[in-house]
Formats: C-alpha cells, structure tokens, sequence
C-alpha cells in the first residue's frame, strides 16, 4: 500500500499530510514486525558509527518514523525545503527523495531505512547550517579559521528531547548579518530572473557633462542597480555624478563621483557574479559563533580597514594596509584576543625574509641593511665583520635579525599584540603613503594602520583617564615598553567581498586574494546552485 503527498506544500499542510503517510505502518507491531524494523534500521545505520550508536543507546527508539514522531519529521522536511535559500547544496538532503520514500513505504523493513535515511539529511543539514558545508583550510591554507563542528549525540539528543521547530530554528546562525545576506541573495536572484542590470557600460572612463550612448548604459544600470531615480537624462548630470560617488562607496572605491576605468569595470559585474559573493559570504558567516555584541576589532581584509565595533555600531576606523597578493605574504583569516601594545618597538625580522631578502644582499655586501643588527640564539648583537655571510645557505643561516626602536623602524611606533602561531600583529609603519592607494596589499601579512596612535588612545581609554598622556610618556623615552590591557579584546580578521553595512545595504568588495572564488567553486562542486549562475 502506497501513501501519496503532494511535492509542494504549506509547511502546516505539510505537517498534517506526513501525519498521515505513515499511519498505517505506525499501528502497533508484533514482535516480528518490530525485529523487521530494528534489523533493517541497524542494518542501514551500520555504516555510520555516530548514528549506529546513538540508535543503540537509545533501544532503536524513532526519531521521525514512530506515531508521536508527526510534528519532528514535518518540521525537518519542512526545513530542508529552505536549503535553497540558505545557499546549501541541495542535493546533500534530498527532501524529494525522503518525501518519495515516506510515500513508498511498505514494510517494516522500509521505514527502518527511511528512518536512518531522515536522521543522516538532519545531521547534514544541522551540520552544513552550523559550521559550514566545506572545510575552508583544505580550500585556502590562508583561512585558518577554527570551524567547531557539534557532535551528532548532541544534536540527535536536542532533537529527541526537544521542540522541533525550536531545535531547527536553535540550528539557525544567530548574526543578523546572516538574514540580511539572505535578503540580499534572493533579491540578487530576483533581479537575475528580471534580466539583471542591463547592458555594460561601453566605455573606460566617464566624467561629469559628458554624453552618449555609454553615459545612456551608466545611467540604465545604475537605475537598474537602485543609485539612480528613473530619468530620461542623457547626460552626465549631478544626480548621475552622485550616483556613481554612492556606488563607489558601497564598492570601496575613491568617492570622488567620475567613473574612471576602476569604477567602470565594478559597475560592469553582473548580479550573478554579486551573487556568487553573498553565497560565500552566507558560508563564512556559517563558521563564525562569537558574540558581536561585546566590543571588538573587526578587520575585513578586502575592505582595507579596521573598525573596533561594540552593539553593532562602529566605535572607531582607519585604514589598513594587508599583506601582498603572493604565497606566503597573503594574510591569514582567523581570531585571537588582543592582550597588550608596544611602545618604540624593535622588528624581529622574520625568518622568511632574512633568508629571502637580507642573506643575498649581505653575501653581497656583508654592510648591507646597516640598519638590521644581526644577533645570535640568545639574542646577542653580532659584529658582521666575525660572520662569512657566503659560507651559509638559507637553510644553514644560524643567526637572526632584528631592528632597534627608531623612527625608520618597519614597525613604526607602536605595534598592537593577539599572540598567535601565525606572527601575525597590527602596527605602525613608516611607509605613510600607501594608504592613500585604493588597494593597499604591501605588507609580509602584518595588518599596516593608519592612524596607530589614535587606536593606541582608544585602546588606553578603557583604563587610564588620561590615555594621551600616558601614551605619550611611554613613546618620548625612545625604549621598548610593553603596555598591558586590562581588557583583553577580541580581534577577527575576517574576509568578506559582500557583507552588509549598518543600515543592512549590501556593500561589495574585490576579492583580492581569489580566495571567494575557489570556496564558490568548492560551493558548487558540493552541489551549490545558483540560478543564472553557472559553477
């Protein structure tokens, strides 16, 4: 006997129909019927351990096939119907194959399978919404982000134990940023389905009172994209110049309201490409689980800055320069608590440069780099005169090197410490005029500041009444001073190319690294789709 429901369904008419798929099966068993059942459940289980042992523990109990399992098995097909929307690859849960399966039921033996089958699309969906579909350091050895995967007992208890609905909605990421990118992904989708955003702007660059076909395609577009009131002005007018300078802040680029040859080529990316981005983003926001609320540093590496954020609101920002688009030099994403800050500080030079780029120079000219002492394991200066530079390889080099506190010292004035494996810090630099370039990627992975001793006062203002004074008193005495924090502060480097801005409007990014392209190709290849948009 065979059970028939409807493929599309409100999710309460959804509820009411599963109630019944199984209610002939549900009738009490016999003895036979019930070893039919544990047999074939076990069985099917057998090749997951997680699963085959939580069953066991449990006295081969149901979860969603049993006759007080109505609102749990509902719930969960109901869920997985939304994979779509949360940018998850569909495929993985199937909820066509498990509506077919409860439809097809027969036997005992069937519903133990359907049994098993429901429980491992639930611990792929739990999993996928909580932490994420793909392993981002087998994508990206620079996303060295800790991903903390919940264990199947818990989530199979949560969901023994509690309400379904509470349970799927507990599974849901909790950063309002992460609803706000689903807003901004179906809207993107709906605007792919309208035709997306026109015809490309034929041009490299446009400038106020200009006129033509290419401003009549700037002007369509950015109608089209939301920056323009619809008009028949075929020129280069004042709301168009205002329209582009809004764009350019939206997209990180100079504000300064002409479209030269960098805007153009942003304003020239389709909705699919736009797309693509949110989805990524949606899954990074998948690995995070840190409460956004407490105050914060917040490091977006393609947008070039920093902001200490608190409630939400930013509460200070500079601009940043990021480590070089080359291996070894890109830098790393992660969080750690920033502890202390130092004053005049020296620059232990990392081992990757000494090898790299002083050992050549110094086998060259054992007085190059006059300025870098050469020191010894314990720290000792070494006269460069006692050391054959030529007898060592990069491997062999037995010496590091360090520069002392100075005004030309790399790391500036002031350096801002998150102990980490990686080395990697916030500092002061001497090297002022690449902020004022629109893509600031220069450094060896250190985050560069621009204003380091306005962020060194605001850091000092959480526990001193007179953070400027103290600060400078410190740095006057030209010696290496370490100042603790009181308050240790949480410090993110994050990477997003889409992420939303206060008001919840989508701001974009370029993707500096590459790194978003190759995790939408992991998307995809997981089984991610996208319409419109191809993997």
């Amino acid at each position: 006997m065979r059970f028939d429901v409807p493929l599309k369904l409100s999710r309460r008419s959804l509820y009411l129909t599963l109630s019944l798929v199984l209610t002939p099966v549900l009738a009490p068993m016999a003895d036979a019927q019930t070893t039919a059942f544990t047999q074939s459940l076990a069985a099917s289980a057998s090749t997951d351990e997680a699963i085959a042992e939580w069953y066991r523990g449990t006295g081969y109990d149901t979860l969603w096939t049993g006759a007080d399992d109505v609102a749990r098995r509902g719930a969960l097909v109901a869920a997985l119907a939304t994979a779509k929307d949360h940018g998850l690859p569909t495929p993985r849960y199937d909820v066509g194959s498990l509506e077919a399966a409860l439809r097809s039921a027969e036997t005992e033996g069937d519903r133990g399978r359907v049994e098993v089958e429901m429980t491992r699309a639930y611990l792929a969906w739990a999993r996928d919404l909580t932490s994420g579909v793909l392993d981002p350091k087998a994508i990206d050895a620079g996303i060295v982000r800790e991903i903390n995967r919940i264990e199947p007992a818990v989530l199979l208890t949560r969901m023994a134990n509690g309400d379904p609905e509470a349970v799927l909605d507990w599974l849901l990421p909790k950063a309002p940023q992460y609803m706000q990118l689903m807003k901004a992904k179906l809207g993107l989708e709906a605007q792919i389905a309208a035709g997306g955003w026109g015809t490309t702007v034929p041009a490299t660059a446009l400038a106020f009172g200009d006129t033509g076909p290419a401003v009549i395609a700037l002007r369509d577009r950015l109608v089209r994209m939301g920056y323009l009131a619809p008009t028949a002005v075929a020129s280069y007018d004042r709301a168009m110049q205002a329209a582009v300078t809004a764009f350019q802040l939206n997209h990180g680029l100079t504000a300064d309201g002409t479209a030269g040859e960098g805007t153009v080529a942003e304003i020239n990316i389709g909705p699919e490409e736009r797309l693509r981005s949110v989805v990524v983003a949606m899954e990074r926001e998948r690995w995070m689980h840190f409460d956004r609320s407490v105050k914060h540093i917040w490091v977006n590496l393609p947008d070039f800055r920093a902001r200490i954020m608190e409630d939400g609101k930013t509460v200070f920002e500079t601009r940043v320069v990021i480590g070089k688009n080359v291996p070894d030099q890109r830098s790393p994403e992660f969080s750690d608590e920033m502890e202390h800050m130092v004053i005049n500080p020296s620059w232990g030079v990392p081992r990757s440069i000494i090898v790299k780029e002083y050992l050549p120079l110094l086998q060259r000219n054992p007085n190059a780099v006059s300025h870098i002492q050469v020191i010894d394991g314990r720290g000792r200066v070494v006269s460069r005169g006692s050391v054959n530079f030529a007898a060592y390889s990069a491997r062999s080099f037995p010496f590091g090197m360090r520069q002392p506190p100075s005004d030309g010292n790399a790391l500036g004035k002031v350096k801002f410490m998150f102990p980490n494996v990686h080395n990697i810090y916030l500092h002061d630099t001497p090297s002022k005029s690449l902020f004022d370039k629109e893509v600031r990627a220069y450094s060896h992975g250190c985050i560069r500041v621009a204003d380091p001793f306005a962020l060194a006062h605001e850091l000092l203002s959480w526990q001193t009444d007179d953070a400027e004074a103290e600060f400078n008193a410190a740095l006057e005495t030209g010696k290496e001073t370490t100042v603790k924090l009181k308050q240790h502060l949480p410090v993110h480097l994050v990477y997003f190319t889409a992420y939303p801005d206060a008001k919840g409007r989508m701001t974009y990014r370029r993707d500096v690294y590459g790194r978003d392209a190759a995790l939408w190709q992991a998307l995809s290849d997981a089984g991610v789709e996208l319409p419109g948009v191809q993997g």
